[in-house]
């Protein structure tokens, strides 16, 4: 177990819910978001070691959130995943780097993907 802590940030709760179960079932401290409004307020908290972050929701998407994230000062060096199955994955590496993000999983996804993607972060 390396427990470091994952923050999720997705509007859909019962998917949210499931990836959470999930990477703490790998070994994770996951934290569960479903408020795109609240995430930056809570990631300052939390402190997490990195955040997995769904683009496209409702109140505000996750370029907007990273953006926030980005700015400010206990939060711009932790990594972003990004994770959508919305954009193509041509155009979401040119939107991806303009966000600077640390990297992207596209939905659906295995695991396996995103755990690989964590631990490139993370190290």
């Amino acid at each position: 177990m390396n427990g470091n802590r994952i923050m999720i940030v997705d509007d859909n709760r019962e998917f949210l819910n499931e990836l959470k179960e999930t990477l703490f079932l790998c070994g994770y401290d996951p934290i569960a978001v479903s408020d795109s409004l609240a995430a930056v307020r809570i990631c300052r908290k939390a402190k997490p070691d990195a955040v997995i972050l769904d683009l496209r929701m409702d109140r505000k998407n996750g370029f907007q959130v990273a953006e926030e994230l980005r700015q400010g000062a206990g939060t711009r060096g932790i990594p972003i995943i990004a994770m959508s199955g919305y954009f193509p994955v041509e155009r979401s590496a040119s939107l991806l780097d303009l966000s600077k993000m640390s990297g992207r999983v596209k939905k659906p996804f295995s695991i396996s993907d995103l755990i690989t993607e964590l631990e490139k972060v993370l190290n």
